[in-house]
């Protein structure tokens, strides 16, 4: 295995959390008193930090008014939403074969760990993680390239011998900022024009061709 770690976004790329999370947000521009788009309006929430949605949403670049709707998101969100989720077909036998194969797992996401760590758990993944990494409460660590800075530091591993994979342009962002090879997966909720902009390693549709990737290169 040419790349011994590798790291994985969460949202889009391991689950597909389509329901829990556009439920969340209408929730929460109801509560704050905004327009509610339809939930397929909503798709494009899905990998970028809360606070960078909801300043769109609302128009706003007020702090004190992302805080107010972030809080009222995780109002549903945490009774909820956390578990309206599914697993992507493919994702438990891609990781199930990388950690048989010695390779170490991360997640890497900009979901608050406090979640993300639930719902690796709830999917019966975190045998095959070594760790999962997220955001803090406060949104501290929900950029990429902050949040991988921080996981490679931690972990004290090279970037050489990583690799990021995700659904988003973020998460080839945060690769790149990190000098660290990057896969965007098709299967999620960035397009593949998204994807290509970025300028990542490969683009590749499915969990099975994303296996067949990763232990191919030399």
């Amino acid at each position: 295995m040419p790349f011994s770690t590798v790291l994985f976004d969460l949202d889009g790329t391991l689950t597909d959390p389509f329901t829990g999370i556009t439920r969340s947000i209408q929730y929460a521009l109801e509560k704050m008193g905004a327009p509610v788009p339809e939930a397929a309006e909503l798709k494009w929430c899905i990998g970028p930090p809360l606070w960078e949605s909801f300043a769109i949403l609302l128009n706003t670049g007020d702090r004190t008014l992302q805080d107010q709707a972030v809080a009222f998101y995780r109002e549903r969100y945490t009774s909820e939403g956390l578990f309206e989720n599914t697993l992507i077909d493919g994702i438990g036998e891609l990781v199930r074969g990388l950690s048989a194969n010695g390779c170490k797992l991360f997640v890497a996401t900009s979901k608050p760990h406090a979640y993300a760590g639930k719902i690796v758990e709830h999917f019966s993944l975190m045998p095959y993680f070594s760790k999962v990494y997220g955001s803090e409460l406060d949104g501290t660590r929900s950029a990429k390239a902050e949040l991988i800075a921080y996981l490679l530091s931690e972990e004290g591993l090279s970037h050489e011998m990583c690799v990021m994979i995700g659904d988003r342009k973020h998460d080839l962002i945060g690769a790149r900022a990190n000098q660290m090879a990057s896969v965007g997966v098709t299967w999620g909720y960035g397009s593949r024009s998204e994807l290509l902009g970025e300028a990542p390693d490969a683009v590749i549709d499915s969990p099975a061709d994303l296996g067949e990737w990763l232990t191919s290169q030399h």
